[in-house]
């Protein structure tokens, strides 16, 4: 019983820890669109919190599978974070300085950009595979599965927050984004390359 608490104390600490490039995206999302509805708001949270399900099973069955071959790609991982994440920032940031006073040319968050931003935030997960690797296939499922509902309730706190303060940012709130995403490319950039 005492391992099964340990388990679940370290399951969440561990998705509170991936979660938080998803929470500051999650923000600047909420910047960008302060009315957005509470079914794209869900949409968003569930989008991040799948991937950040996904990623860690995904490092997981390489552990089990494939580990040469993730371990040449692991290295790729903060460039690739830093490449997704300065296109969708620098995309906002265009789209906030040739956007009118009133915020009229404001974009709203499409699926495909969703999606480029789930992976841009999870792709570090992949390797919590290697920290799940003597788990069980079960245990691991259930490691995910605690990640991805922390995730989940971080983002939607993130989406939140950004939607109050877009609403009062008014048209400074897209470059706010766009700023915040860049930043989150090359905070994941420089942990990665220099830990």
């Amino acid at each position: 019983m005492k391992w099964y608490v340990i388990f679940i104390i370290n399951s969440v600490l561990l998705g509170v820890g991936l979660a938080m490039d998803a929470f500051s995206v999650s923000m600047a999302n909420g910047l960008n669109e302060p009315k957005m509805k509470r079914k794209k708001l869900s949409k968003i949270a569930g989008v991040f919190s799948g991937f950040q399900f996904a990623m860690p099973m995904i490092g997981w069955v390489c552990v089990h599978t494939i580990v040469q071959y993730f371990e040449a790609f692991e290295k790729f991982i903060p460039f690739i974070a830093l490449i997704l994440l300065t296109i969708i920032g620098g995309k906002m940031l265009i789209e906030g300085i040739g956007d009118k006073e009133d915020g009229s040319g404001k974009q709203r968050l499409n699926i495909g950009t969703l999606f480029i931003q789930g992976i841009a935030t999870s792709i570090d997960a992949l390797s919590v595979g290697f920290t799940i690797a003597g788990y069980e296939w079960i245990t691991a499922f259930a490691c995910c599965a605690i990640i991805a509902v922390v995730t989940f309730i971080i983002c939607m706190a993130g989406l939140f927050i950004g939607k109050r303060f877009g609403t009062k940012l008014s048209n400074k709130a897209q470059l706010l984004g766009g700023v915040i995403l860049i930043a989150i490319g090359l905070e994941i950039f420089i942990s990665g390359s220099f830990s």
